[in-house]
């Protein structure tokens, strides 16, 4: 049995469900805001990034303040968010979704790092010493990345099957 099977064959199903659930909700919130980023034609990460602050802050601000880097950074953003999304909800190609996800939620925390000393202008819902939001659903990524929970409940399922059928 391979690292995966080892990883499915140690949790419950009571267990795989509630990882199979924070999939599932993670994925809502990254297609959510994805496909609200799509709907509004003048969204722009300008905003965001212009906002940056901490050790990156120079690399965001460049990135915010040349037009060609956010003509690429901005879809790369809005479809990054809904294929994400996408992917953990439907449960296809799980890992290669969390690994995406946890890549651009530490984007997103590197960006406005809840450090002391650094304040954040945009109005926040909580206030965060470490950790914040991003980092909590980047934590909950890692979690789906290493459980193999689309082979569980989702496409993936279906993808192993056939790929595991055609090397037989």
């Amino acid at each position: 049995m391979g690292a995966v099977g080892m990883n499915e064959a140690r949790l419950s199903g009571v267990q795989m469900a509630a990882v199979v659930a924070l999939r599932v909700v993670i994925g809502w919130h990254f297609l959510y805001e994805g496909l609200a980023k799509l709907q509004a034609p003048s969204w722009s990460a300008a905003g965001f990034l212009q906002q940056a602050r901490g050790p990156l802050a120079g690399v965001f601000k460049g990135i915010a303040a040349d037009p060609s880097l956010l003509a690429v950074v901005n879809p790369l953003n809005m479809w990054g968010l809904t294929l994400i999304g996408l992917g953990l909800v439907l449960g296809c190609f799980t890992r290669l979704a969390s690994a995406a996800g946890i890549l651009m939620l530490l984007m997103f925390y590197l960006c406005n790092p809840p450090f002391v000393g650094y304040f954040y202008s945009i109005p926040t819902e909580g206030s965060y010493l470490v950790v914040n939001k991003n980092l909590v659903e980047l934590a909950g990524l890692a979690v789906v990345l290493v459980t193999g929970s689309g082979r569980v409940a989702g496409l993936d399922r279906i993808i192993h099957g056939l790929r595991f059928r055609r090397t037989r």
